[in-house]
């Protein structure tokens, strides 16, 4: 099997979903949760076995002044409201209203945060996903820094950094298209779930260029291409072997875990997902068109 012999197909499928994303970020944006909006996030349940009504809860929310931008059912006798962010005071005076309509009820989760700190919370989630692409490729283009010819530890580090800008879109668009059909809010769940995308991405692209590095030893009358085809072939079945597992666990928790942590589970199993395809069909075709461009650049 030739992978690299077929690059460009690989190549054109990943720009058609990233410019997918790009323009369903552009058109919708995300639907952004209350630690980036700021709001209050009121998760209630009845002690009494008796049904949650989600449009009860609303009108009842409505007809006392609170701006309700979502409510979810999350069992039989709970409910998860999203709204606009709340005093304790007008929080008690709805729990009082809760309490005569269903009987008794308790807080299972009550969280409010402002506008100021939202803010802020977004500037640093920026910040941390970017300062950790540029730790990565400073990293791999040192580690790789001794790398034989023809290939270049720069090529390296380049190829590190689209794959792990390809990574983020993907998944950071499919949320801006979940969140416009599902209603999938982004929180600092999400944020987790990047950086760790990013960190399983970049730990199996290591395993592929160790590969090269390696072969690059061993068969130095060999074209760069048919090294990286080779290195490609040799690691594909540790990666989806390793990738398979994950998404097993993940697809576990997808179906048996809350309500709270499955967009965090949905972020994690399509970044696994894209970060191990980048790894095998991106990042390392990547070297050939590297190295490609440099030589007719010399010609």
């Amino acid at each position: 099997m030739n992978i690299i012999k077929h690059k460009n197909i690989f190549f054109t499928f990943s720009i058609a979903i990233t410019l997918a994303g790009l323009i369903a970020l552009y058109a919708w944006g995300l639907k952004l949760g209350i630690d980036f909006a700021g709001g209050t996030l009121w998760e209630i349940k009845l002690t009494e076995k008796s049904s949650l009504s989600p449009q009860e809860i609303e009108k009842t929310f409505e007809e006392n002044g609170a701006e309700i931008s979502s409510i979810a059912r999350t069992s039989e006798n709970s409910a998860l409201v999203r709204m606009k962010a709340t005093e304790e005071e007008k929080i008690s005076t709805l729990k009082q209203k809760l309490n005569e309509t269903y009987g008794k009820v308790e807080d299972v989760r009550l969280e409010t945060v402002g506008p100021t700190v939202s803010k802020e919370l977004t500037e640093k989630a920026i910040y941390a996903v970017a300062m950790t692409i540029g730790a990565i490729v400073i990293y791999v283009t040192w580690a790789f820094r001794k790398v034989p010819k023809p290939a270049s530890s720069l090529a390296f580090g380049v190829s590190t950094v689209i794959a792990l800008v390809h990574d983020v879109v993907v998944v950071i668009g499919a949320f801006s298209i979940l969140g416009h059909f599902l209603g999938l809010e982004v929180d600092s769940l999400f944020i987790t779930a990047l950086l760790t995308v990013l960190g399983f991405s970049v730990h199996d692209t290591i395993v592929v260029f160790d590969r090269i590095r390696e072969n690059l030893r061993r068969h130095s009358a060999s074209s760069l291409e048919e090294i990286v085809n080779h290195s490609i072939l040799q690691t594909l079945a540790r990666s989806l072997n390793t990738s398979l597992t994950v998404v097993i666990v993940l697809s576990a928790l997808l179906l048996f875990g809350g309500e709270s942590i499955r967009p965090f589970i949905i972020a994690l199993l399509i970044g696994v997902v894209t970060g191990t395809y980048s790894s095998i069909f991106i990042a390392s075709p990547l070297l050939v068109v590297w190295n490609n461009i440099r030589s007719k650049s010399k010609r």
